[in-house]
């Protein structure tokens, strides 16, 4: 069994707050991890004795969520926030490799336990090395790479954010640089 139920909301405030579940095999618990996005996050385990009693909380969890307004947030309705390190050479070296994996590793954990979003995919482009992001909020989204950036090491002084509506991945606006720029490009 695998998968992840992630589930966004919306109060009266305007506030936007996530709820996650899933089943951790390694340790035989159920994991909820709530929040406000943007926020550290709440988690809740709970010990489950196997698979089927697993996915018997998963589908409580899910109506749940439904039932208290929760609902998936569709990729349309998000937007690709761009991590991007500039790098010394055209391709990219072994530690420019190191650092995507660790950029990558970094953001997938800072941005999940905030309900931030997922790390879609990395790639290197000319002098650049790219980390994709779909994320529901823009804005919270950008100050926690630079949160992260900075509390990681992960270069913070070559580190340029852009964004772009989903369905507009050609239209990335520039929303964080440490040089001058007006523009991002990939």
């Amino acid at each position: 069994m695998s998968g992840i139920i992630r589930v966004y909301k919306r109060d009266d405030e305007g506030v936007l707050h996530f709820r996650e579940g899933w089943f951790d095999e390694d340790y035989s618990q159920f994991v909820m991890n709530y929040g406000v996005v943007g926020h550290q996050s709440k988690t809740e385990e709970t010990d489950v004795a196997d698979a089927e009693a697993a996915e018997g909380l998963m589908a409580a969890f899910a109506v749940q969520c439904a039932e208290d307004g929760y609902a998936e947030i569709p990729d349309e309705e998000q937007s690709w926030v761009v991590a991007q390190f500039a790098l010394k050479t055209k391709d990219g070296t072994d530690r420019d490799r190191y650092l995507e994996e660790k950029a990558k590793d970094a953001l997938i954990s800072h941005l999940a336990w905030r309900g931030l979003g997922t790390v879609e995919r990395s790639e290197f482009s000319e002098y650049k090395l790219n980390i994709f992001c779909l994320c529901p909020d823009v804005n919270k989204a950008v100050n926690a790479i630079k949160v992260c950036s900075r509390g990681e090491d992960l270069d913070f002084t070559k580190l340029s954010i852009g964004a772009a509506p989903y369905n507009e991945p050609g239209n990335f606006k520039l929303k964080h640089t440490a040089k001058p720029a007006n523009s991002f490009s990939l």
